[in-house]
């Protein structure tokens, strides 16, 4: 039973992990102001429009995602502990989210302040309080960084606030925040128009409005985050969801930002089309080796949707892979093989091939002296 889990999880991960290698999409015609940006499927890591996407620039407040990102698992982890709020923690200039030394204020909520108030002092306080200083909660997202895929990032600040050494790429950003949207709570956050904030001490509420104005006017909007300084100029993430597709847009320094990613997002969706891998209604039958049958059904599993442009999408490739027989014993449920679908040449989706049934061993018979004896003396 244990092998046929181990199996079963094998084929799922490597169905996942696949999803990662769609071939790159050919790039359009459109046009944006940023000097750097990129378009991806969220779905499946697909690249629909990259323009000097891996070009390190000053990501400014964009920073906060990872930094927001961190923050949320901590307090996941330690249940969400209260904050006391120091001098050194509002010591930082830009925006704010209004803290002042001696608040008290929870973890997740010094979270919200980053994603919709954009303070500086949250990033901050969340920095001082979970590693001590800025310099270990840059070795801290830094690591994450590398865990995460991120090649061209460099981590100084938790801010964004501009400093030698920090700086990102259109294409890093949308691979964090990929990561950070699978955050349940990130997710509630940076889509959130507007959100109140409670305070320990002294006990009261605040109401922020999300920076983000493409939650106003891009319908199927998410997120994420805006950014600006001198040197960055304007900087976007911004992640929108339609027909159960999202997709992630990132800009650095563009001189038209809420356009550009609504230019993106319409050529975006566009231009995929959701396939679907559904193996439930084939069944199969497989050769069984010493079992009390001689044959066990098989069946594929529900596979679930896949985006793909629209232009590829009749190109892909079915392939059924099965052993030619199987031995005894089969479990009922146990991976036996899988269906592989392809995309020029490369594995975008497979579906787990599983027994409908259970298949015993055939007992041998057990044969006494005499038995023995008649079966020496009929040879030929």
């Amino acid at each position: 039973m244990r092998n046929k889990w181990k199996k079963l999880f094998s084929l799922l991960l490597s169905a996942v992990l696949c999803l990662c290698a769609l071939p790159a999409s050919p790039a359009c015609a459109l046009e944006v102001s940023a000097r750097c940006a990129v378009l991806i499927c969220a779905d499946t890591g697909l690249t629909l429009y990259e323009k000097n996407a891996d070009m390190p620039r000053p990501m400014a407040s964009t920073t906060k995602i990872m930094t927001a990102l961190l923050a949320l698992e901590a307090a996941e982890k330690t249940g969400d502990p209260v904050v006391p709020i120091t001098e050194e923690m509002v010591e930082v200039e830009g925006s704010s989210m209004g803290l002042q030394a001696g608040d008290e204020i929870t973890l997740s909520n010094l979270a919200a302040g980053m994603l919709l108030a954009s303070g500086n002092d949250a990033a901050n306080a969340a920095a001082l309080y979970l590693s001590g200083s800025q310099e270990a909660f840059a070795e801290q997202m830094n690591s994450r960084g590398k865990e995460l895929g991120l090649k061209n990032t460099g981590f100084v600040t938790p801010s964004g606030l501009d400093s030698e050494g920090h700086y990102s790429t259109a294409r890093d950003l949308a691979i964090l925040t990929k990561a950070a949207l699978q955050n349940e709570r990130f997710g509630e956050l940076c889509g959130a128009k507007t959100y109140t904030v409670s305070f320990k001490a002294p006990e009261k509420t605040v109401q922020f409005t999300n920076h983000n104005k493409l939650l106003w006017q891009y319908e199927g909007a998410i997120g994420v985050k805006t950014g600006f300084t001198k040197k960055s100029g304007r900087c976007l993430v911004s992640a929108a969801k339609r027909d159960g597709i999202t997709l992630i847009a990132v800009t650095l320094d563009a001189a038209d930002d809420w356009n550009d990613h609504i230019s993106l997002f319409e050529e975006g969706f566009s231009s995929l089309k959701k396939v679907s891998f559904d193996e439930s209604d084939r069944v199969l039958s497989l050769p069984v080796v010493g079992g009390e049958q001689e044959q066990v059904t098989v069946r594929g599993l529900s596979g679930g949707e896949l985006a793909v442009p629209a232009t590829d999408a009749e190109k892909i490739k079915r392939q059924v892979l099965l052993p030619r027989f199987v031995y005894a014993p089969a479990e009922q449920g146990e991976v036996l093989g899988k269906v592989v679908y392809s995309l020029e040449g490369a594995e975008i989706f497979s579906v787990p091939i599983t027994a409908q049934e259970s298949v015993g061993q055939k007992e041998k018979e057990e044969k006494g002296f005499f038995s023995w004896i008649a079966a020496f003396f009929s040879r030929d």
